[in-house]
């Protein structure tokens, strides 16, 4: 069992996507695979040609200290379309599955892993229906149905980069010859958005602006970022804590679990057409502002953010771009002015922000109690922009959306609390008028049947007015909780090494 006093913190330990903003990219692939039953043994030795290309946190450091140079440069040469600098990451993660297939039994010590996402997906409330023999069985891509044992990350500046490093990949496990040590499940690729909607995921709204800072990693906090302990995000660290609960459930983890991390990935499908029709069909009516704006307020109020990341705590009924774009400023804000904690005049209690990150409205807990649901997302878009026709018909034809990564050390108390406790539940959150109903987080809350859902405080002249959301604009199609170890423990506890004389 892992230690109680772990050694000092080692960036050059920990895989790369899962700290410090993630690996850098313009595009990701996302390989999800199964080891072959015949080669066992040939993947884990195989894994010790993988390990020298696994990119750690250190590493990405790095990168990113010598782009801002670059970028430094460029702008002193007055480069109009200055080139990237080629830059590659790789990462890898394995399912409970994937653990036990490589004869790795021990237990990792969190539930939600051992079980697996799919068996859990109907209490995370996707849409599915009951099988013939009783079981829940989610309307997910076969894929995902499918035994997964591994997910390969690979990033680059551009699809060149990471065509090259996946060739390689696929190289060591022999996957385009007639003995493939692993087979190829599904690969999902993303890219980050272009132009004016860098940064932007494909509702329009600048994303990545709430993740929270890791103690003695982020050096820089801005304001309002809320510092967590290493053990909330990394296993074995301070803050590496029981299961919430009567009585508290005690987390026991195998040696080689220090400085690993949980994966939840999901596989969401953005309807956009149609969340602009929405938008568009029922504008918030004030006096002073137009049709469009009015719908431009109502997005804004179902997010939680203006479109440019001003947070509508701080910005209430005119976008703030150069509020939204400064880090300094729009992550300051706590949900705390006068008014707030019991009107929804200034942000809607179920707000996709607000359900997700409740910051102030969990104070009478204790200055703690967010603390343990808090993730690090380190996701991507994926899929093409919205086309003419699409637009015209306000109907998606294509598919888009985002490749959602998350990192935590306790899945229960991250990512599936998150969900199902927050988002899904129309009570939360618990600080509000008697008997007001805050509804569902209208972008990512769920029911199982994709019924109609209901949220309240959405006009703030009328904040007891519920309003109905004809979709789920956001529906889950796959996904699994997986395990990325630290680069030492795949070298030493993963990765064999071949007997003497052998090739």
């Amino acid at each position: 069992m892992s230690s109680p006093t772990p050694p000092p913190l080692d960036l050059g330990n920990i895989q790369g996507d899962i700290l410090a903003g993630g690996l850098p990219k313009k595009t990701e692939t996302c390989y999800f695979f199964r080891i072959n039953d015949a080669y066992v043994h040939d993947f884990r030795t195989q894994l010790a040609k993988l390990v020298p290309l696994i990119t750690s946190t250190a590493e990405v450091l790095d990168d990113q200290r010598k782009q801002l140079a670059q970028n430094k440069k460029d702008a002193a040469e007055k480069k109009i379309t200055p080139p990237l600098l080629k830059i590659c990451g790789v990462n890898i993660s394995f399912s409970t599955k994937g653990l036990k297939k490589m004869g790795i039994t021990d237990e990792i010590g969190d539930a939600a892993f051992d079980a697996g996402m799919l068996s859990g997906a109907k209490d995370l409330g996707d849409i599915g229906h009951s099988s013939p023999n009783g079981q829940f069985d989610p309307d997910w891509v076969p894929a995902f149905k499918q035994e997964i044992h591994g997910l390969i990350l690979i990033t680059g500046d551009s699809y060149a980069t990471a065509a090259e490093k996946l060739a390689e990949i696929e190289h060591i496990f022999r996957v385009k010859t007639q003995n493939p040590i692993i087979h190829e499940v599904i690969r999902l690729v993303g890219d980050v958005r272009s132009g004016k909607e860098k940064g932007h995921e494909h509702f329009g709204f600048q994303d990545g602006i709430s993740n929270p800072a890791v103690k003695d990693v982020d050096a820089k906090p801005n304001p309002g970022q809320q510092v967590i302990p290493q053990g909330i995000i990394l296993c074995g660290r301070p803050g590496d804590a029981p299961t919430l609960g009567t009585p508290a459930v005690p987390v026991h983890r195998p040696s080689w679990a220090l400085d690993g991390s949980f994966l939840s990935f999901r596989y969401l499908f953005q309807l956009v057409p149609e969340f602009n029709k929405f938008l568009k069909e029922n504008p918030i009516t004030i006096t002073g502002l137009t049709h469009e704006q009015g719908s431009e307020l109502l997005g804004a109020r179902l997010v939680g953010r203006w479109k440019s990341g001003a947070p509508v705590d701080l910005a209430p009924l005119h976008d703030d771009p150069v509020l939204g774009q400064d880090p300094l400023r729009n992550n300051d804000f706590h949900y705390t002015f006068p008014d707030d904690q019991q009107t929804q005049t200034r942000c809607p209690f179920a707000a996709h922000l607000r359900k997700t990150n409740p910051r102030g409205d969990l104070d009478q807990f204790g200055p703690n109690a967010l603390t343990p649901h808090r993730i690090v997302r380190s996701g991507i878009a994926f899929g093409p922009e919205v086309t003419p026709a699409e637009a015209a018909t306000e109907r998606t034809q294509l598919p888009r959306g985002l490749l959602f990564i998350a990192y935590q050390s306790n899945i229960e108390q991250g990512f599936q609390f998150v969900q199902q406790s927050w988002s899904n539940n129309t009570k939360f959150p618990p600080k509000k008028p008697a008997n007001e109903v805050p509804g569902f987080d209208p972008i990512i809350g769920q029911t199982n049947n994709g019924g109609v859902r209901t949220l309240s405080g959405t006009n703030p002249n009328s904040q007891t007015t519920d309003l109905n959301l004809d979709k789920q604009w956001v529906v889950p199609k796959g996904g699994e909780y997986f395990f990325s170890p630290s680069i030492p423990a795949l070298k030493n506890t993963f990765a064999l090494a071949k007997p003497a004389g052998e090739l």
